[in-house]
């Protein structure tokens, strides 16, 4: 398959654009700097997907793939706005429509209870609280568009870092299926459900 990743150096980018790689998919990891490693598998290009003069030339290439990876994420930086994040991915969809998006989302927007989102609970960490309500925004955006495509939007564990790929994790949809996830094994979910579609036009979560 010819799989694009938008977000290809991230955390969970880069790990995506491997997995898919070894796996011997045909992969275009885009940047802003479009420095992912080239080899045979993998194609690096450059271009900023919060940019809207771009947005065309991503839907030119999502015409060329048979799936496309939103692996970005609400504004870390000092002056930006996560807020903005919902809008981008908002855009973002419609300009790869109609090839399949698979959006890497975020933990805070999953139920800590009925009705209670882990973001919204006291001990949530203030640190990572705007960034939290600015992705589980985006997910509500995507559900609420009349005619956004064909997409899946997967949640990682509460908490998600570098570690073991064990080829190995557990699956919910609303609620976590546990409290942590590798980010290698993240990728691997994420590429499975590439390769044998389970989920359409909904949400669903991975956990170690």
């Amino acid at each position: 398959m010819k799989i694009a990743v938008i977000g290809g150096t991230g955390m969970v980018g880069s790990r995506v654009v491997a997995e898919a790689a070894t796996r011997g998919h045909q992969v275009t990891a885009v940047s802003r700097k479009g420095d992912a490693q080239a080899s045979d598998q993998v194609t690096p290009v450059r271009a900023d997907a919060t940019d809207p003069g771009v947005l065309a030339d991503l839907g030119r290439l999502a015409a060329d793939h048979d799936v496309v990876v939103s692996a970005i994420g609400p504004s870390r930086e000092p002056d930006g706005d996560p807020a903005a994040f919902s809008d981008t991915l908002v855009a973002l969809a419609g300009a790869v429509k109609p090839t399949r998006l698979l959006v890497v989302g975020g933990a805070g927007s999953l139920l800590a209870a009925p009705g209670v989102r882990l973001v919204d609970t006291p001990d949530f960490p203030q640190a990572y609280k705007a960034e939290s309500l600015a992705a589980a925004a985006s997910l509500e955006a995507l559900r609420s568009l009349p005619d956004s495509g064909e997409w899946v939007y997967l949640s990682p564990a509460p908490v998600i870092a570098p570690g073991t790929r064990t080829g190995r994790y557990a699956v919910s949809d609303e609620t976590p299926a546990g409290e942590h996830i590798s980010a290698e094994d993240f990728a691997v979910a994420l590429i499975d459900e590439i390769e044998r579609p389970a989920h359409h036009n909904t949400r669903f979560t991975v956990a170690n």
